[in-house]
């Protein structure tokens, strides 16, 4: 079994990769989620039941007891537990900390026989076994084994000539109310959403590919949605091929420490 800390898109392109090579899967993520990809982010589960990205299903499992259930159905099982309390009574083969918050909020060496981090905030050899690069460009998907991950910027990645632009960003505190969807085509200077009737206006002509949904407590300059300006609507439904690289690099982590510990 391999618990996977957090729901998010990159977190679900890894659990949709290794839920191809058979293994066993349940992921964590806030009771209330704030993913942005949500078409394509198994902590919808949490909100709708059941969530399907691309060909692999999710349920919410209300209790560790719900989890053997969903595995025997072949789905992944999603719990809200936001500290992956689980992993006292679970006692993964593995564990993926896929929060991506920066920073290291409790993962530990000695959680799991194998454990990996996705992005800055670990230490491969110190409070990870293995560190998978998650900045765009050449060592994107890379294994680390040794020292971190490079630096967050606090820039993201540059998608048709874009950065910062394509990021929609709560202009104050209060309850985000969307007004386009996910797969919406929108034009620049256009509403995509509001907060407490401010509006959220896109910079760029695009594709909503992400957004937060109706109801979601947001804070002045929180994340709340992301613009494509491929305009390419499918991608909205699939893993983007940043999850996916990054996916790769899971797998040959978990596959690495699998061999190394059966040989130790």
């Amino acid at each position: 079994m391999i618990l996977i800390k957090g729901a998010g898109d990159l977190a679900s392109g890894a659990a949709v990769r290794l839920a191809h090579c058979g293994f066993e899967i349940v992921m964590t993520d806030l009771k209330h989620p704030t993913s942005i990809r949500r078409t394509v982010c198994f902590s919808e589960a949490i909100r709708t039941g059941v969530q399907t990205v691309e060909d692999v299903t999710a349920e919410y499992a209300r209790s560790i007891e719900e989890i053997p259930a969903i595995h025997r159905r072949g789905h992944i099982a999603v719990l809200a537990d936001p500290n992956a309390l689980c992993v006292q009574a679970l006692h993964p083969e593995a564990i993926v900390d896929a929060i991506l918050a920066k920073r290291n909020l409790g993962t530990r060496l000695s959680d799991a026989p194998i454990v990996i981090a996705l992005g800055p905030g670990f230490t491969a050899g110190g409070d990870c076994h293995a560190v998978i690069e998650t900045m765009r460009g050449h060592d994107l998907g890379r294994m680390i084994l040794s020292g971190a991950a490079q630096e967050n910027t606090g820039i993201p990645g540059s998608i048709g000539g874009f950065t910062t632009e394509r990021v929609l960003r709560a202009p104050k505190d209060g309850l985000f109310t969307e007004i386009r969807h996910i797969g919406d085509t929108v034009k620049r200077g256009e509403t995509v959403a509001t907060v407490d009737g401010e509006p959220v206006i896109t910079a760029i002509d695009g594709v909503v590919r992400g957004l937060l949904p109706s109801g979601t407590p947001v804070t002045k300059g929180m994340k709340s949605g992301d613009v494509d300006p491929r305009s390419a609507v499918e991608h909205c439904y699939t893993v983007s091929d940043k999850a996916r690289s990054i996916a790769g690099g899971v797998l040959e982590a978990i596959l690495y420490w699998k061999r190394r510990n059966a040989n130790d």
